[in-house]
C-alpha cells in the first residue's frame, strides 16, 4: 500500500468513526418520569405539571435526543390545570409524537435502564405522592447513574430521589449539592396539599445527607454535582434540561427565553443588588409580565427579613402597578410603606385608589387608622 492509499484508508476510518459519533449521539435517550399520581386536573389530587414536561421534551427534541415518558402507573397520567396557550405547551400539544408517548406512557417496572442515557424527573406537587414509593423508578434510576448516566430532577421531581440507594448502601444524594422546592416555596404556593405529604422535601433531602442550596422564591436554581442535577421551581426547568443537554456531550441549542422565564430573570437580577435591572421593565414592558412582576413582589414581602428586601418587593410592585391598576395590589403597597415608616407615601397611595374606587372599605379603613 503506497503514502496515497494510506492517507485514503486513514481518512475513510476517520470518516467512519465521525459518524458512529454522530450516530451516537442522535441516539442518546433520555427518559422522562411523570407522576402517575393526580385526579381532575389536579382538584382531587395533585397530578404532574405540565409546564415543566413541555419546557423540558422541547429542550430535549431541539436537541436532536430521543425521549421515553414513563410514570409509576403507565398509561395516561393527569396533569395539574395549565393553560394550553403557553408557547411551549401549545407546541408540546400540537406534537403528535410527543401526545401519543403522554397517552401511553411506559410503567416504570418496565423500563430498561441501560436503554438510557440520562433520566430526567418532571415536578407537580403529584410527585410527591407516589415517586418516592416507587421501587422500580428507584432501581431504574440507580441503574442509570451507575451505568455512568445523567440523573436529573426539576421542584418537587427530586422527591424520586430521597429514598434511592447505590450498590455500596449509600443514598444517591449525600454528600452532593442538591435543590429543590424549599420549604420557604412550600409555605407560600403549596398550602392545599402541604399537610398531606409524608415529608417537606428540602427537609428530607437534608437528613439523606445532601448539601441542600438554594436561591430566592421562585427563581432560577440549579445545582450540579457531577452527573446528578437539580432545580429549585418550575423555573429552573429550562436551566435544568439544558445542563442535561450538556452532560450528554452535546452544546445546547440556543433559544429565546420563555417571557415568565425572561421576567423572571431580570427579578433575580434586581434582586442581586443590580439597581438598573427594574428599568427593563419599564422601558420594555411588552418584552415581561408584568402581572408576574407585581405577583412577585407582593409574594416577596412575604418572606423579606430586612427593609431592604422590603424596599425591593416595594419597587417591583409599582413598577408593576403603573401598568395593572389592581387595588389589591395597592393596598399590599400601601401595608409595606406602612412597614417601612414611610405614613405619608401609604396615605398617598389610598388616596388615589379610592379615587378610581371610592367605595373600596379595606382603603378606606387603612387611611383612617392612618390618620388616627
Amino acid at each position: 500500500m503506497n503514502a496515497k492509499q494510506i492517507i485514503f484508508a486513514v481518512l475513510g476510518l476517520l470518516t467512519y468513526f465521525c459518524a458512529l459519533t454522530v450516530v451516537a449521539k442522535e441516539e442518546q435517550k433520555v427518559l422522562v418520569v411523570l407522576s402517575s399520581n393526580g385526579e381532575d386536573a389536579g382538584d382531587v389530587a395533585p397530578g404532574f405539571e405540565f409546564d415543566e414536561f413541555a419546557k423540558a421534551y422541547l429542550v430535549f427534541k431541539r436537541n436532536g435526543l430521543h425521549v421515553d415518558i414513563a410514570s409509576p402507573a403507565g398509561g395516561a397520567p393527569i396533569a395539574d390545570k395549565y393553560d394550553a396557550d403557553k408557547p411551549y405547551n401549545a407546541e408540546v400539544l400540537a406534537d403528535p409524537t410527543a401526545m401519543q408517548k403522554l397517552k401511553q406512557t411506559l410503567a416504570t417496572s418496565a423500563v430498561d435502564a441501560s436503554d438510557y442515557a440520562a433520566v430526567f424527573v418532571v415536578g407537580g406537587k403529584g410527585a410527591m405522592f407516589d415517586l418516592p414509593k416507587d421501587k422500580a423508578l428507584q432501581h431504574v434510576i440507580a441503574d442509570i447513574w451507575q451505568q455512568d448516566g445523567v440523573v436529573a430532577a426539576v421542584c418537587h421531581g427530586p422527591a424520586a430521589l430521597v429514598d434511592i440507594k447505590l450498590a455500596d448502601g449509600s443514598y444517591l444524594v449525600a454528600d452532593k449539592e442538591v435543590n429543590s422546592f424549599t420549604n420557604e416555596e412550600e409555605q407560600l404556593f403549596g398550602k392545599k396539599w402541604i399537610n398531606e405529604f409524608a415529608f417537606l422535601l428540602e427537609d428530607k433531602l437534608i437528613e439523606r445527607g445532601a448539601k441542600f442550596e438554594s436561591s430566592e422564591i421562585m427563581l432560577s436554581h440549579v445545582a450540579v454535582d457531577g452527573r446528578l442535577i437539580t432545580g429549585q421551581n418550575p423555573t429552573s426547568t429550562v436551566d435544568v434540561a439544558n445542563k442535561v443537554v450538556e452532560k450528554l456531550g452535546l452544546t445546547p441549542v440556543q433559544s429565546t427565553p420563555y417571557t415568565e422565564d425572561r421576567t423572571l430573570t431580570v427579578i433575580a437580577e434586581f434582586l442581586a443588588g443590580d439597581g438598573k435591572a427594574i428599568t427593563k421593565f419599564e422601558h420594555q414592558p411588552e418584552q415581561y409580565q408584568m402581572n408576574l412582576i407585581g405577583m412577585y413582589g407582593y409574594y416577596y414581602t412575604e418572606v423579606a427579613n430586612t427593609d431592604s428586601q422590603l424596599e425591593r418587593a416595594l419597587d417591583l410592585m409599582q413598577v408593576a402597578q403603573s401598568s395593572l391598576k389592581h387595588p389589591k395590589l395597592d393596598m399590599k403597597i400601601a401595608q409595606t410603606q406602612q412597614q417601612l415608616g414611610e405614613v405619608a407615601a401609604a396615605k398617598g397611595t389610598l388616596k388615589t385608589l379610592l379615587k378610581s374606587q371610592p367605595d373600596f372599605q379595606p382603603a378606606i379603613d387603612m387611611l383612617k387608622s392612618l390618620s388616627i
